[in-house]
């Protein structure tokens, strides 16, 4: 219990004031929309670039956490696009925006913060580790299939120049490129810039998560209900077991496996929307379940946080 009110209800309770804000009118539509375009693409891009360009690569990068991680993310995806597509009977390209809310976990908004929560700042290592290949590699491998599916009588050499185009027009990609690039170079950013970043990076995770409540408010629940309990059983569930299990046969360091299997115990991002929507493929299967599987989470974060070392 103590757990739920001191790690997880504050995260919580930050995204419901950003929704009764919303709700009640204290905080326009617009002003979310500004927020978001604030947070996404300046704020959490800064947090990146800062976490990253100081990371120790050698140390954090452990192919077995991104192994244990990853393994259980990519099965995620292919269970949401076959049973997209084989049991609830969705066109390819609907399946594929569905394998991709089940791929995407809120590694950020959620992740960093409930991590912080539980374990403190300096527990985020592995969490910077998971991040910096997590928009990179979710959308390289749904913008992948997605052009796939689109591209029926479209040359195939075709294809990855329309990836690579969509993934390195995604600031949170170019902040994570900027901060390998300073991290890899040893160059040094001026006093002034970092400054100005580190105030950022202050302001990013706060704001996403007021501003996340918000966005939760204008995608309310609709659409079909039996897909949507799929995505929630694949990210809170099967994700999370996968990773530990995963975790626990290659012998993850007790900071690793915690950040490992909490952040794949988060709900699906914000992004799995963006993503649906910038398609216009079962965007509101991806946003309803957004919504749906942050408020579930709540209680998969309790469970997981009693089992972890």
């Amino acid at each position: 219990m103590q757990a739920l009110l001191d790690i997880i209800l504050p995260v919580f309770a930050l995204i419901g004031f950003g929704y009764v804000a919303v709700w009640r009118g204290l905080f326009r539509e617009s002003a979310v929309d500004g927020l978001m375009v604030f947070t996404q693409n300046f704020a959490i891009p800064a947090l990146l670039f800062r976490a990253i360009s100081t990371l120790d690569l050698g140390q954090n990068f452990d192919l077995s956490l991104l192994v244990s991680f990853y393994a259980g993310s990519s099965t995620g995806f292919f269970v949401g696009l076959l049973g997209g597509r084989y049991l609830f009977k969705r066109d390819w390209e609907d399946a594929v925006a569905i394998g991709f809310t089940c791929l995407f976990a809120n590694s950020l908004m959620l992740g960093l913060a409930m991590t912080e929560r539980a374990y403190g700042a300096d527990a985020l290592q592995a969490n910077y580790a998971i991040v910096a290949v997590h928009s990179p590699f979710c959308y390289g491998l749904g913008i992948t299939a997605m052009e796939i599916a689109r591209a029926r009588g479209t040359p195939a050499r075709a294809v990855p120049g329309k990836v690579l185009r969509a993934m390195f027009r995604n600031a949170l990609v170019i902040g994570i490129m900027l901060g390998f690039a300073v991290n890899l170079t040893g160059a040094t950013v001026p006093g002034m810039i970092e400054g100005a970043v580190d105030m950022l990076v202050r302001a990013a995770i706060p704001c996403a998560l007021f501003g996340m409540g918000g966005v939760l408010y204008r995608y309310r629940p609709d659409g079909d209900f039996r897909i949507i309990a799929y995505v929630c059983v694949v990210s809170l569930l099967l994700h999370p077991s996968i990773t530990w299990t995963l975790g626990t046969l290659n012998k993850l360091s007790v900071d690793a496996m915690r950040s490992a299997v909490l952040t794949a115990a988060m709900a699906p991002g914000i992004n799995a929307y963006v993503f649906a929507n910038m398609y216009g493929r079962a965007q509101r299967v991806a946003a309803s379940s957004v919504l749906i599987a942050t408020a579930l989470s709540i209680g998969t974060i309790w469970g997981w946080l009693h089992l972890l070392p």
